[in-house]
């Protein structure tokens, strides 16, 4: 069984990123093409065993490599989403990114026959069946199993604030949902998923992986789904809860948060800190309010007495952390809002297009 080690953390401070995206056609609409970009031909290099699919046939998925700077994360997330663009073109095919397509109809669309999800949809049925989400997943290397375990607890808390940044899939199914993030929603239908549990150390956690393989209740350990986790496998600390994003500026702001954010609370840890703990229900209450309102939502305080608006929040932390990114993403409309207003002021071919990387 195959549930990671401790030893797999043992470098601090890496990053890795990874993408979710649809593949469209011409008019950007969502076309089945893994057969054609995954199996049917061999992706250009920067893409070998970087390229994989997920659940639909018109959902992709690319991963960086192994990135020892954070000042080489902009060229190397270049890298790949050109590659991944010429290698689409090549094949007739277009790339779009959003947190979902706004106008995919998840009834009219394939599913991948990949043993894996084929085994998912059997077991989850109607939750797996719709799931056309797509998402952004930022690793941060960690040098100690127990100090990723710390991490990934206290990260909880700023996981809503995170989503509500990247707040980008208004439109589901074809239809405006009213919340900002409907991928967050969509996808928390699915078990295993939404804002986990602390846990006490590492070997807590490993435990409970194992479990849930030995009880059937997962196949592998990719399907605990969590906002956050310990990669057993990478050695990382996994953020999985922003949208995906066609704007490149957006992701390496996420991206530098995300890692500033690890790599302070790694120094706390090391310090022997103890920091606060909201109550899991504050917490989930904090994410609905990241889906439902984006960048106009206020969240719990940790001490769980007051709430702090988002436009705070990302002062705040940018002055506390040295960040600057996720001041532009605020300053700047939502990726909701933007989709909304180019639907209502110029329609849906121009909010389809304005998804797709160039």
């Amino acid at each position: 069984m195959d549930i990671g080690s401790r030893d797999a953390f043992e470098r601090m401070g890496t990053l890795g990123i990874e993408e979710e995206f649809y593949i469209v056609d011409e008019a950007g609409h969502p076309t089945a093409g893994i057969d054609d970009l995954i199996y049917g031909s061999d992706p250009p290099d920067p893409l070998v065993d970087r390229l994989d699919h997920e659940l639909f046939q018109f959902t992709i998925e690319t991963q960086t490599p192994l990135i020892e700077r954070p000042a080489d994360a902009a060229a190397k997330l270049a890298t790949v989403r050109e590659a991944l663009v010429d290698h689409a073109a090549d094949h007739g095919y277009r790339i779009a990114a959003a947190g979902l397509h706004p106008t995919a109809k998840w009834r009219e669309l394939d599913h991948a026959t990949k043993e894996r999800y084929r085994a998912q949809l059997d077991r989850i049925q109607y939750p797996q069946h719709r799931n056309t989400t797509a998402g952004l997943h930022v690793h941060v290397g960690v040098d100690d199993a127990d100090k990723a375990t710390w991490i990934a607890n206290h990260l909880r808390w700023y996981l809503p604030p995170i989503l509500a940044l990247a707040a980008n899939s208004p439109f589901w199914n074809g239809f405006d949902t009213g919340l900002a993030s409907a991928r967050a929603k969509v996808f928390e239908n699915l078990p295993n998923t939404g804002i986990p549990t602390a846990f006490e150390d590492f070997e807590a956690y490993q435990s409970f992986e194992r479990r849930m393989v030995e009880t059937g209740s997962i196949n592998d350990r990719g399907e605990l789904w969590y906002d956050v986790r310990p990669h057993t496998g990478h050695g990382t600390v996994e953020v999985r809860t922003p949208d995906a994003q066609a704007d490149p500026d957006r992701v390496l702001a996420v991206v530098e948060y995300v890692h500033a954010l690890v790599l302070d609370l790694a120094e706390r840890y090391d310090d022997g800190e103890t920091l606060p703990s909201l109550r899991r229900e504050f917490l989930d209450e904090n994410k609905w309010r990241a889906m439902r309102y984006g960048h106009d939502a206020s969240f719990v305080t940790r001490s769980g007495e007051d709430t702090v608006p988002l436009g705070t929040f990302v002062e705040n932390e940018s002055e506390r952390l040295g960040v600057d990114g996720i001041r532009e993403v605020i300053d700047t409309p939502s990726g909701a809002a933007t989709q909304r207003r180019l639907l209502d002021e110029e329609g849906a071919d121009a909010l389809r297009e304005s998804l797709v990387l160039s």
